[in-house]
């Protein structure tokens, strides 16, 4: 028989874009991000958006910020994610608009 060598194939982690809605929480940030869905019958598309948790290692991202966020092992009971990079700064009045 031959041998067979088995190698564990890692998938690659997801990222998503989205605005920082709060970031009153130590080195954590919850982020909202919009995503467009088809409906299965109709086919419109309608806006979903979902809410999840990131960590923030150094504390950088303000409220109003878009960021990319990349899926990581679970960091406590709710926090999946972890922060990538700031891709855009929010203005004092987009701050206090969200």
């Amino acid at each position: 028989m031959a041998d067979v060598k088995t190698q564990t194939v890692r998938r690659r982690k997801s990222e998503m874009v989205g605005r920082v809605i709060s970031n009153k929480m130590d080195k954590t940030i919850t982020v909202e991000a919009d995503r467009m869905v088809s409906h299965p019958k109709y086919g419109k598309y309608f806006r979903r958006n979902s809410i999840m948790k990131a960590h923030d290692e150094k504390n950088e991202a303000k409220v109003g910020d878009k960021v990319r966020i990349q899926e990581s092992r679970p960091l406590s009971k709710t926090k999946r994610w972890k922060l990538v990079e700031v891709l855009e700064k929010a203005s004092t009045a987009e701050a206090v608009q969200v």
